[in-house]
């Protein structure tokens, strides 16, 4: 679909692109020629992913380990990154979530998402564009939502408010910056599996079981797709598309709602596993970051 080497010359940070759909993005513009930085909390988790990268295409993947719920932090590696030239692209990938009945989440728990979501996606678009606004360079940010932004996204409250706020901000700023040259575009996938996703949202089923027997095209998402759609928007190919939040999900939100609705239907019994399961996931976590 692409031509060979269409990124040549682009720079591009992905946000959480050690793992799950931020690495298959960098991958993807890493191939086509880009430059590609990838940061995450856990630097030696981006350290392999930059290598295995580099190894399966060549060019030049640099990783960095930040917490971009410290605005301080994700300044001083933005400041970093553009010593060695500007960003040409943004990709706000980077999130946190699980599912839960809201009146069992604690202050914690919501801030544990909202401050990764919202506040630390507002961080680094504000650190970007901010840049590039004073060196008079233009600039394509992607960040990816869910389907949730337009119909709520109950059992996962602090995630559907803190998306809907990043929607609102690619809206806002696509108006406000538009004048710079720089366009603001979101993506809403359905779901394609991944570890991460699969751990704290599904814990307890199979990958992909609910979306295949619901979905209209009886089938989960692909990476390729998102890989594809996120080319594009990065692309030369339509410099006048700006502030708009594209729905990827083989149109399962416009047939259910696309959210955990069902999940209404679920016992204590199996609320417990649920949660059990994402403690201990959570952590293994923390064991792995020592």
């Amino acid at each position: 679909m692409f031509k060979d080497g269409i990124f040549k010359g682009k720079r591009i940070l992905v946000t959480g692109g050690g793992t799950g759909l931020g690495r298959g993005m960098a991958e993807r513009f890493l191939s086509l020629g880009a430059e590609v930085i990838i940061c995450g909390r856990r630097k030696s988790v981006c350290d392999e992913a930059a290598a295995e990268m580099m190894a399966a295409h060549g060019g030049k993947v640099t990783a960095y380990g930040v917490d971009i719920r410290d605005a301080a932090a994700v300044d001083a590696m933005v400041e970093d990154i553009f010593k060695g030239g500007p960003l040409t692209d943004l990709v706000n990938n980077a999130a946190g979530n699980f599912i839960s009945r809201t009146e069992d989440l604690s202050p914690r728990g919501f801030d544990a998402v909202a401050n990764i979501v919202m506040h630390g996606t507002f961080y680094v678009t504000h650190a970007v564009g901010k840049r590039w606004i004073a060196s008079g360079k233009p600039g394509s940010v992607i960040s990816i939502v869910v389907t949730w932004v337009h119909n709520g996204g109950p059992y996962v409250v602090p995630s559907a408010m803190s998306k809907s706020a990043v929607h609102t901000m690619t809206k806002s700023l696509a108006i406000e910056w538009g004048r710079y040259g720089i366009r603001l575009n979101a993506i809403a996938p359905g779901e394609i599996p991944t570890e991460g996703m699969n751990k704290r949202l599904t814990p307890t089923e199979q990958p992909g079981a609910r979306t295949a027997k619901r979905n209209p095209m009886g089938r989960t998402g692909r990476m390729e797709e998102l890989q594809n759609l996120a080319t594009f928007l990065l692309s030369d190919g339509c410099p006048w598309l700006s502030g708009e939040t594209i729905a990827m999900d083989g149109a399962q939100a416009l047939a259910t709602g696309g959210n955990y609705y069902e999940l209404r239907e679920w016992t204590d019994e199996q609320w417990t596993a649920a949660r059990d399961a994402i403690k201990a996931q959570n952590e293994r976590d923390r064991a792995q970051r020592g």
